[in-house]
């Protein structure tokens, strides 16, 4: 009569133990000893919930996957957020990095972006910029502007060549793309003939007397200012 009931008692306590057991299992580390932030994670496949906040990121080796809880998705990779879990995300196949599936951040080699896509070439009316990797749109530039006044050392008087210089601003002023077009000018040499105030006039020769206006006027044509006398 002993022996069934200690056989029985057994049983029981096998059954008891097979649910934490599996506990253990499910918050044991898995290959590469890291369960941080997992609410269920195994031994085999790793982490398969997570923590409020954090992604899940599975990463595949051949035909095995893993699981891992990350604060931020890997290069490559964009979070999206559930009900249930929020998942890491692969970018397409040109996207080096992505905000979400269809808006790249950074394109692969070889390609070119252009308002979150990544193109082989760049689309009319741009121009592929090598170090950014990005499509550029063309500048369009308004017509030259007026010349600006002639000047030397930055006086506009005196007698000298100077500079004057007229430039040509982009026609989109205000959009985000005339934000990086290059203003254009150009400078050419300018003669300056006007005197500076205390000046001596450039115009004049050296040393030529300037002539004053005489005070008395020829009347009669002596010269000695007395009136011609009428004729008889």
């Amino acid at each position: 009569m002993r022996a069934p009931l200690c056989l029985l008692l057994l049983v029981a306590h096998a059954v008891d133990m097979l649910p934490l057991n599996r506990r253990k299992k499910q918050v044991g580390t898995g290959p590469g000893g890291n369960c941080t932030g997992c609410v269920i994670c195994s031994e085999e496949n790793g982490c398969s919930t997570c923590q409020q906040r954090l992604f899940l990121f599975i990463s595949r080796e051949g035909i095995r996957q893993y699981g891992k809880c990350v604060h931020d998705c890997p290069p490559g990779y964009f979070g999206v957020r559930g009900q249930e879990v929020n998942r890491c995300k692969k970018c397409g196949a040109t996207c080096e990095s992505c905000f979400s599936q269809d808006f790249c951040i950074q394109c692969k080699r070889r390609f070119y972006l252009y308002k979150g896509k990544c193109l082989p070439t760049c689309p009319p009316g741009t121009a592929a910029q090598q170090s950014t990797r990005e499509c550029q749109e063309e500048c369009e530039l308004n017509p030259w502007g007026s010349w600006s006044p002639c000047t030397h050392n930055g006086k506009t008087c005196g007698s000298a060549w100077g500079l004057e210089t007229r430039v040509r601003e982009a026609g989109r002023a205000g959009r985000e793309e005339a934000a990086t077009c290059q203003v254009l000018s150009e400078s050419r040499k300018c003669p300056i003939r006007r005197p500076c105030p205390g000046e001596r006039n450039p115009n004049r020769k050296k040393g030529q007397r300037e002539r004053r206006p005489r005070k008395d006027r020829k009347l009669d044509g002596r010269g000695d200012g007395r009136p011609r006398p009428a004729p008889t």
